[in-house]
C-alpha cells in the first residue's frame, strides 16, 4: 500500500477542533516541524497535545502554543518555553506533567493495546496521591488538580497504576521511510517518535529521505509501517532545516 501524500496540507487536511495529537521530538531534536506548521495553517483550535515537551518559544509546538491553539498538554517538563510557563501559571492552559519514563511507556502501552500498567515511578508522591495542579485559576489558586491513582503492592513493593495513551493523530519525523510507512530514525532524533506514532490512530510521518519498498533492511527498521498511515516526503531544503535549541562554542 502506497501511503505517500503529496503535500503537508493534504497530510493534515482531516484534523478537527478538539482533536488529540501525539507529537514526536525532544527539545528541537526529531520534531516534525513541517507537519506542525501545516497543522497551524489549518486553523485548528482547542487541541490536546501529548509530547515530551511543547517546543520552545517560536519553534516546534511553540508555534501552536503561541497562537493559543492548544488547550491541554501532557508532557514530562516545561523546559525553557516561557510562553508555556506563562499560559500554564496564568490558567490559560491545562497541563498534566508525567515522569518522562512513564510518559514513554504510556504511549507505548496505548500503541500496543495495553489499557494500563503498574510502575514504581511516582509512588509516595503527588503523582500517585493526586493534587498536582492541572489548571490554575486566574487568582493563582488550583482550579483543577490531578486525581489520586490506584496503588497496589506486588511482592512487597508498591506500584502506581498508569493508563495507556492513545490519540486521534500522531505527527512524527524520520530520517528515512518507504512508501509502506516503514521508518528509520537518526540517533537521538528517534526519541519519542516511534512511541508517538504507535499511540496515534492516524500517524503521519515526515521523512527526510523517501526510499522504495525493499530498500530498508528488516533489521534496520525502527518502526514498522503497520503503525503509520501517511508518509510525507520532505524537500532537501525542508530536510536540512534543523534548528538548534542551545548553541555552544568551544574556546
Amino acid at each position: 500500500m502506497d501511503k505517500v501524500v503529496a503535500t503537508a496540507a493534504e497530510a493534515v487536511a482531516d484534523v478537527w477542533d478538539g482533536a488529540s495529537f501525539a507529537v514526536g521530538g525532544f527539545g528541537l531534536s526529531g520534531v516534525p516541524t513541517v507537519l506542525v506548521r501545516a497543522l497551524y495553517e489549518t486553523g485548528v483550535r482547542r487541541i490536546s497535545v501529548v509530547s515530551n515537551n511543547c517546543g520552545v518559544d517560536g519553534a516546534g509546538l511553540g508555534v501552536l502554543l503561541a497562537a493559543g491553539r492548544i488547550a491541554r498538554v501532557t508532557a514530562s517538563y516545561i523546559g525553557e518555553n516561557k510562553e508555556f510557563a506563562r499560559q500554564y501559571l496564568g490558567g490559560e492552559l491545562e497541563v498534566e506533567l508525567v515522569p518522562q519514563g512513564t510518559l514513554a511507556e504510556r504511549l507505548r502501552a496505548g500503541g500496543c493495546g495495553i489499557p494500563a500498567f503498574f510502575t514504581p515511578a511516582g509512588v509516595g508522591t503527588a503523582v500517585a496521591e493526586g493534587g498536582l495542579p492541572w489548571r490554575y485559576a486566574a487568582d493563582g489558586s488550583v482550579a483543577v488538580a490531578s486525581p489520586a491513582k490506584e496503588v497496589r503492592a506486588f511482592d512487597g513493593t508498591d506500584y502506581v497504576m498508569e493508563r495507556g495513551i492513545t490519540t486521534d493523530f500522531a505527527l512524527v519525523r524520520a530520517a528515512r521511510g518507504d512508501r509502506h510507512g516503514n521508518l528509520v530514525f537518526n540517533r537521538s532524533a528517534r526519541n519519542f517518535n516511534p512511541l508517538a506514532a504507535m499511540a496515534g490512530r492516524i500517524a503521519v510521518a515526515e521523512v527526510e529521505e523517501l526510499v522504495e519498498p525493499g530498500e530498508l533492511g528488516p533489521d534496520e527498521i525502527h518502526l514498522p509501517g503497520v503503525f503509520v498511515q501517511r508518509v510525507l516526503p520532505l524537500t532537501p531544503e525542508q530536510a536540512a532545516d534543523k534548528q538548534v535549541e542551545k548553541r555552544t562554542v568551544r574556546g
